[in-house]
């Protein structure tokens, strides 16, 4: 035997060797699961940018786990889960009662309501009449021939139901008749899309001039921001009995059903479904997402946090959970933006 057939046949043998002590302990089904390593998670187009920052802090505390974020109107989301039976571990939704109108009792048990938000004005330098828009001839401008008006589906997402409730509070405010109308047929067509983020383009390019959208998005995006008074932009607790005279009906679980939505303050809030697949990260990741550590990322990116936030469901949340939340009715205090 040649010196080169027996380094051969000693290569062979250490291969087989490492493969049989590799083996050792193993059972069959022992592989990784697929399910384990992949945290799927549905959210509201507003929470793309502070969920994507906290789903990096995640990912370095959890080598091995990837988030995969899918965003779209809070109630598209939603009826991934109830409608089309989509694998999900965590929703974020940016109005709390879509989760409670569409997908509890039969697809999830809980529901933490975590942050806020507040109506407000989006536009650019380029915007027809930038230089002249104020917080008090904003009516005006905005029905000027020459200026163009975009908002999201209120059938597809909070934004969009919300600048409705919104057109119909400034009517009031400002004693302008028949403004709701006039605003929903000069925002409606080609300038309306499935949630509010799809919007951002057209501001942008200057295909609309000003949109009605989250100041949390307006700040992430770097936009001009005209500010509402707290009367019509749905973000102040105080004011809730006053937003409940904007109502709007938007479509419910069945088909040919609808649901007749009243203003209150913006509240966002989030769960785990029953079908999670990979339960045990999902809720560490909302534990994330709650702590101080994920409260300074949303403040951060324009969006204050309910501390502690709040369940009606505390008694049956995870107990990883509770320490973050308490029963409504108890009075949370609000994380200024920064």
């Amino acid at each position: 035997m040649t010196a080169k057939s027996t380094l051969i046949i000693l290569v062979a043998g250490a291969i087989l060797i490492a493969v049989v002590v590799s083996g050792w302990g193993k059972k069959a089904g022992d592989s990784p699961d697929p399910a384990k390593s992949k945290l799927i998670i549905f959210h509201a187009g507003s929470l793309s940018v502070p969920f994507s920052q906290i789903s990096d802090i995640f990912e370095r505390e959890h080598p091995g786990v990837t988030v995969l974020a899918e965003a779209a109107g809070s109630r598209d989301s939603a009826r991934k889960i109830s409608d089309l039976d989509r694998q999900c571990d965590v929703f974020g939704s940016a109005d709390y009662k879509v989760v409670s109108n569409l997908l509890m009792p039969d697809h999830t048990s809980f529901n933490i309501r975590f942050a806020s938000n507040e109506m407000v004005i989006a536009y650019t330098d380029r915007s027809a009449r930038a230089s002249e828009i104020t917080s008090a001839n904003w009516p005006t401008i905005l029905m000027s021939p020459d200026v163009l008006l975009g908002r999201s589906d209120p059938n597809r997402d909070p934004c969009g139901y919300r600048s409705l409730m919104m057109f119909q509070l400034a009517e009031a405010h400002y004693g302008f008749e028949g403004l709701t109308d006039k605003l929903v047929e000069k925002s409606s067509g080609k300038y309306i899309r499935p949630k509010e983020t799809e919007l951002l383009a057209l501001l942008e390019v200057g295909e609309i001039d000003y949109l009605i959208i989250y100041r949390s998005v307006a700040i992430q995006h770097g936009l001009k921001i005209l500010d509402l008074p707290a009367q019509i932009n749905l973000g102040s607790p105080a004011l809730t009995e006053h937003y409940k005279a904007a109502t709007v009906k938007v479509t419910g679980t069945k088909l040919g059903e609808f649901i007749e939505r009243e203003g209150e303050p913006m509240v966002y809030s989030v769960t785990i479904p029953h079908s999670a697949p990979n339960r045990e990260m999902a809720e560490a990741w909302v534990e994330l997402l709650l702590s101080e550590q994920g409260r300074q990322v949303m403040v951060k990116n324009g969006q204050p946090c309910l501390t502690p936030a709040i369940s009606i469901e505390l008694d049956t949340l995870p107990q990883s959970l509770r320490q973050f939340c308490r029963r409504q009715g108890s009075q949370p205090t609000e994380e200024a933006q920064p």
